[in-house]
């Protein structure tokens, strides 16, 4: 009981901390730091995937599955945000 109430406090903290950080970005450095949250989305893809296959309880396969489709769903939607900004400034004439 003690590893889950300490994992929740560390998962609680990163998201708070995860939070505050995005927050005060500038909007001039958003798409640099989508390239960066997908990459490490893709990290997170990875982790999810080697825990959910552990199969140690329902409860971890379940969270983890849980992760790999809320991961995986930021990354489509982050490159989706991400190439419609880097087609704002794309010329519309063609040489």
């Amino acid at each position: 009981m003690q590893d889950l109430e300490a994992a929740i406090f560390v998962f609680m903290l990163s998201t708070f901390l995860g939070f505050e950080i995005i927050r005060r970005v500038s909007p001039l450095l958003h798409t640099p730091l989508m390239s960066l949250t997908n990459a490490i989305s893709a990290i997170a893809v990875v982790a999810a995937i080697s825990i959910a296959a552990e199969q140690k309880s329902t409860f971890s396969t379940v969270l983890g599955t849980i992760a790999v489709i809320a991961a995986t769903s930021n990354i489509v939607g982050g490159f989706m945000i991400t190439d419609r900004m880097l087609k704002m400034f794309k010329s519309k004439t063609h040489h």
